[in-house]
């Protein structure tokens, strides 16, 4: 378990408490179902609503029993007397299980929104504050064209939205709870029970089940918490990147007191970044699991169980930490726009050379001749380290179609960011 990473609220959702909380919850629920029958006697109803479970004394059970249900009912029953008979009535272990599991994970998933939510307004605020903020894009890690550190950002709020749709539709998978016996069938508890005691348990029903939930409702949600910690993986490498010290057009926030290293004072690691990148593997490492899990022997078997123990928990504190993170880093990012600049002049004006060549095309030259034509003076400039322009401006093959001026006017970098407001209109439609 990541316990020194969890956060007080996620924390409580996977507690010892708030679980068998919610197994009493479902056993009760139940009763009333039953009750609505005529089966549980109405005036029972007082004592059960009453019960508790003492999770010492069910420990003490535990260890007798080596079953963690029938311990649970045995201390329930310790703190109602004679209507426990009615407790349990019909069901089975993963009746109680499985149902709960669901209103633990509905629980973790609204804290996730909430999360991504606020995640969402700090880089909407980061992507308007740097709509123009010229920089160097790159393409293999190599420079390409120039874009804005906005557009960049509005990228990832698109992709955020993305994942908040993908969660509220794992929410609504994983939302399910089954009151259906053993395998499935029904038979010692009518479909009229489950529908009346799911519905007051704010859960659909699965229509139908075998002794278990089926795992590929599971499976998806730890798909989804695995795509969604890829996507802030992804964020926080390119942080870690442009935080390089010969890149430094972004940095996360460092802390007055702050140290990098025990050993070089002068230090100032993405550390944060490099957190949520290692805490986004172990939750595709939960993903493979929840997939594996799938496959159970007949109507189930329980090789799942002791695997959903660790793997749904922790990746739900996981993922609630490293969006945690990251809104943190977004919201507290160094952003240095004079080094942008910099570093898009490093290539002496390499950067324009697509718009050099289509100049050429539209002088008349062929795609060909006017792709060789500009390769030819970008090598150079590249190897001798001179001005990509002058080059041109000395190049009869180029002075031939494009005067000094023209080509002085291709060198605007303006041109590159023409259409960002109406990028970032589609951003906020």
């Amino acid at each position: 378990m990541i316990e020194r990473y969890s956060r007080p609220e996620m924390k409580a959702v996977w507690s010892e408490d708030n679980k068998f909380e919610k197994w009493l919850k479902v056993e009760v629920a139940v009763c009333e179902a039953w009750s609505g029958i005529g089966v549980v006697p109405t005036e029972a109803l007082a004592g059960i609503r009453r019960a508790r479970c003492d999770i010492g004394r069910m420990g003490e059970i535990l260890r007798e029993t080596h079953h963690d249900v029938t311990a649970f009912l045995k201390a329930v029953s310790e703190t109602i007397g004679e209507e426990s008979r009615y407790v349990h009535l019909g069901l089975t272990s993963s009746d109680i299980i499985d149902t709960a599991l669901a209103l633990q994970l509905v629980e973790a998933a609204d804290i996730l929104a909430r999360d991504i939510d606020e995640l969402i307004e700090v880089l909407q605020k980061k992507a308007a504050e740097h709509k123009y903020t010229i920089m160097m894009g790159r393409t293999h890690g190599v420079h390409a064209e120039p874009i804005t550190f906005g557009l960049k950002i509005a990228a990832w709020v698109e992709e955020m939205k993305r994942n908040a749709y993908r969660l509220a539709e794992a929410r609504k998978v994983i939302g399910v709870g089954k009151i259906s016996g053993a395998v499935g069938t029904h038979a010692t508890v009518p479909l009229e029970v489950e529908e009346v005691a799911l519905g007051r348990l704010g859960l659909r029903v699965a229509w139908v089940t075998n002794q278990v939930v089926q795992r590929d409702r599971h499976a998806q949600f730890m798909t989804t918490l695995a795509i969604i910690a890829g996507s802030l993986e992804k964020f926080a490498t390119e942080i870690r990147g442009l935080q390089r010290t010969e890149v430094l057009e972004a940095e996360e926030p460092f802390e007055t007191g702050q140290t990098g290293s025990s050993a070089m004072p002068h230090k100032r690691n993405p550390e944060l970044c490099e957190r949520i990148c290692g805490l986004a593997r172990l939750i595709r490492g939960y993903a493979v699991t929840s997939l594996e899990n799938i496959a159970l022997w007949h109507e189930r078997d329980i090789s799942h169980s002791s695997a959903e123990r660790l793997i749904l928990p922790d990746g739900c504190l996981a993922l609630d930490y490293i969006l945690y993170l990251c809104t943190y880093v977004m919201r507290g990012l160094q952003v240095y726009p004079e080094r942008m600049k910099e570093n898009i002049e490093i290539t002496r004006g390499l950067v324009f050379s697509q718009r050099v060549m289509l100049a050429l095309i539209d002088k008349g030259l062929s795609r060909e001749q006017a792709y060789r034509t500009v390769q030819r003076n970008s090598m150079k400039s590249w190897k001798e380290r001179v001005s990509f322009l002058d080059l041109l401006k000395q190049d009869p093959d180029v002075t031939r179609s494009l005067s000094g001026t023209e080509l002085e006017e291709i060198f605007d970098y303006k041109y590159f960011v023409r259409h960002v407001d109406e990028i970032f209109d589609r951003v906020r439609e």
